[in-house]
């Protein structure tokens, strides 16, 4: 039984990562970075990165809660939601900024990662591991919304799992889950925009309501927490 119970409460994890890529905080995010991109692999990638820095924060704060057997202090809790919601406003302002400013591709630079030289239109900065790329600012925004959800599921893991491995192996496998979930969507948002590449106005167009939509989901996530503080 412990066995089958690992198995289901892992197939669960993962489904459930896949569903909580679609939240509108994470749609909204994601969607302000691949409003850009001229291809649909390039914005799946994207999405990898996200998932990726979500799943680390995931796995490093929700494992010291599971060996503490503690909740997150509410105080912190609301803290990195807040920081949900300012990020939501910044990559927002970004966005419409750039539509005013950049043409479809967005700015390009030549730069050098040790004996790597290469130039990227409009790829956002990234760290090199190894051979594997990743974008920067995707992983920084995933480890964010990892934070954000992290006390939710440690207590979620405490609750419903007996041992420390089951639990880890559950966190692990939410966190696969959310960067699936995550390279799909941002694939699926990358494939029509890749069409529309071509038509300079069109592109500025969808980055700026993109823009709108993740700056009203920034204040309207964020104001309840910053009242509640006051």
């Amino acid at each position: 039984m412990p066995v089958l119970e690992l198995i289901t409460s892992s197939g669960f994890a993962s489904l459930l990562g896949m569903r909580h890529a679609l939240e509108p905080d994470h749609i909204a995010a994601v969607s302000t970075l691949v409003s850009r991109e001229q291809s649909g692999y390039r914005a799946a990638w994207l999405g990898v990165c996200w998932g990726a820095g979500h799943t680390l924060a995931l796995l490093v704060v929700g494992l010291g809660l599971v060996l503490l057997r503690s909740g997150m202090p509410a105080r912190l809790a609301d803290a990195f939601e807040i920081a949900v919601a300012v990020m939501l406003i910044g990559l927002g302002v970004r966005s419409v900024l750039q539509a005013a400013q950049l043409g479809s591709k967005g700015p390009a630079s030549m730069h050098r990662h040790r004996w790597i030289v290469h130039q990227h239109p409009g790829m956002p900065a990234h760290v090199h591991l190894g051979n594997w790329t990743f974008a920067r600012r995707p992983l920084l925004i995933g480890a964010i919304h990892g934070l954000a959800g992290s006390g939710a599921l440690a207590a979620l893991v405490l609750a419903t799992l007996p041992s420390t491995a089951a639990r880890l192996a559950y966190m692990m496998l939410f966190g696969l889950g959310s960067t699936a979930g995550m390279a799909a969507l941002s694939g699926l948002l990358g494939w029509p925009l890749a069409r529309l590449g071509a038509h300079e106005h069109v592109t500025r167009g969808i980055s700026f309501v993109v823009g709108c939509i993740s700056v009203v989901l920034g204040i309207v996530w964020g104001y309840p927490l910053v009242a509640r503080w006051l």
